[in-house]
Parts: structure tokens; C-alpha cells; sequence
């Protein structure tokens, strides 16, 4: 069967070459972890309306995914308590949701049955569960590097408690799939189109969030056509008819740009010609990330 893993941000920078840069800058780390909250937080809710639509059945699916909310409850716990102690902010982090971006690729018009909704929900838990894995381990890697004060370790700890249940969450979702799939030859079919429709859309969401560089409205495009061509000839065309105009035209890009900045404005103006302006037209993430981190 087909295995989706997370892919590099625009093919040029892994989650250990992203980490390695926030960890350096306590004002981004904050914010990452922050998120990471967010998104475990949330993820209680999606789950709980997922059980809500299943409506008791299967009965066995259910009963997993019960477990999986008190995970994910649990894990939003320790790190709210985490970013509580330490006096940052627990509120709705800035910029584009990756999660509220998730959802707006996804075409209900493709779930015609309960087996189909069971697994596209368990496709789209799969490859969101396999990103989470990567950048929590990679965050551990980071901190391992970094200086290790008082904060780091903390830091470390409390994801470091996360991990292991994230990568039971992977396995119990690709066991599931595959289960599934060895049912029938028409199950098998469907089980690989979900597996690499979510993750077309899971790259397209994850970049959403990470690409405010110029062009980034060009590049979400790319990614929506790549979402596109998973789906049926006929159902394409109303599909980009009903996305691309988010897509063209997103204010929450534009408000994170402006954002973005202000805040290098205010840093320091001179740098902010120099190198921020050059920095954010190149286009190049890599380059960016290592003049951001000097920066």
C-alpha cells in the first residue's frame, strides 16, 4: 500500500532545518508552541464532531477514536500548562490556521457513503498525525542541540511526553487503512486515492501557513491543482471554481505579511532594506531561513 509521508516545505526545507531556526529565536519558538497547543486543542473538537457524524458505528472505531480525543486533550493540557508557566500567550496564535486551511481543500462532494466518510476521516487523521510526528522530533533534535537551560529542558520534556502517543496515533491509523483495504479490491482503490488526496492537501495546507514570500499566492495555485488531480475528471472544474478564489486572494496572507513587515521595520530599518526586502522577493526558503536566522 501507499505509504504518504510529510514532505519538505516547497521541496527545499525539512522540519529539522525549520526547528533548528526557531529554537534559536525564543519569540518564534513560542509562537510554534503555541500552535502546537492550538492544534492538539482543536483537534479534540474535529474529533468529537467525526464521532457525532458516525453516530455509534462501528462500535470498535468509536471506541479508538474516544481514546484518541483524551489523548489529544491531554497533550493541549501539558502544553498550555507549559506555555502557562512560562508567561506566554495561550490564545489563538497568528497567521493562517494550518488546521482551518485543512479544511477548506476538502471536497465533501467526493464522500458518497458512511464507508467512504469512514475512510477519508482516517486518511486525513493519518498524514495531519504523520506531520505532528516529524516536528515533534525534530523539535526534540533541535533542543538537544541548543543550550540547555532551564527552559530548553522544559520545553523538551513536555514534548518529549507527546511523541510516543503521536507515533502510536500513526501506526493505529495505517493499521486501520490497511485492515480496510485487504477487505476488497474496490476498498483497496479507494483507501490509496484518499491516501494521496490528503496528502496533496495536507502539503497544500502546511505550505499555506509556512509561505508568505512573493509569489506564495502562484505557489498555493500549484498545490491546488496537485489536490485537483487526485479527484475525478468531473469534479474538477467546481472544485477549482470554489477554491481558487480563497487561494488568489487570501487576507490572512496578506495580513501576516504586512505583519511580518512591520515587525522587521520596526526591528531595525536599515537591516530591513538591506536584507529583509531582497530576502522576502528571492523566492529561495532556504536562503531566507539562513539570513533569518542571522538576522
Amino acid at each position: 500500500m501507499t505509504v504518504a509521508y510529510p514532505r519538505k516545505l516547497r521541496g527545499q526545507l525539512s522540519a529539522q532545518d525549520i526547528l533548528n531556526q526557531v529554537v534559536r529565536q525564543r519569540e518564534i519558538h513560542m509562537v510554534t508552541l503555541n500552535r502546537y497547543r492550538f492544534n492538539e486543542q482543536r483537534s479534540c473538537k474535529d474529533l468529537t464532531d467525526l464521532i457525532e457524524k458516525l453516530d455509534g458505528n462501528p462500535r470498535d472505531l468509536i471506541k479508538d477514536l474516544s481514546h484518541h480525543i483524551a489523548d489529544e486533550a491531554r497533550h493541549a493540557l501539558w502544553l498550555t500548562d507549559l506555555l502557562y508557566e512560562l508567561g506566554e500567550d495561550i490564545g489563538t496564535p497568528p497567521g493562517t490556521s494550518y488546521i482551518d486551511e485543512f479544511e477548506r481543500f476538502i471536497s465533501h462532494d467526493t464522500i458518497t457513503t458512511a464507508e467512504d466518510g469512514i475512510i477519508e476521516s482516517l486518511a486525513a487523521i493519518n498524514v495531519t498525525e504523520k506531520r505532528g510526528c516529524e516536528y515533534f522530533a525534530a523539535h526534540i533534535r533541535a533542543l538537544d542541540k541548543a543550550e540547555q537551560t532551564t527552559e530548553n529542558i522544559k520545553i523538551r520534556d513536555t514534548i518529549a511526553k507527546i511523541l510516543p502517543e503521536e507515533v502510536e496515533h500513526v501506526r493505529w491509523g495505517n493499521r486501520k487503512l490497511a485492515e480496510i483495504g485487504k477487505q476488497s479490491e474496490a476498498l483497496h482503490a479507494k483507501v490509496e486515492t484518499a491516501k494521496r488526496k490528503y496528502a496533496a492537501i495536507e502539503q497544500a495546507a502546511y505550505e499555506s501557513g509556512m509561505d508568505v514570500l512573493a509569489g506564495a499566492e502562484v505557489r498555493r495555485v500549484e498545490n491546488l491543482m496537485k489536490i485537483a488531480d487526485t479527484m475525478p475528471l468531473w469534479q474538477r472544474p467546481q472544485y477549482l471554481m470554489d477554491q481558487l478564489p480563497q487561494t488568489l486572494f487570501s487576507p490572512e496572507l496578506q495580513k501576516t505579511r504586512i505583519d511580518l513587515v512591520k515587525k522587521a521595520w520596526e526591528k531595525d530599518p536599515s537591516n530591513f532594506v538591506e536584507k529583509f526586502i531582497p530576502m522576502f522577493f528571492s523566492g529561495n526558503l532556504k536562503d531566507t531561513a539562513n539570513k533569518a536566522g542571522k538576522y
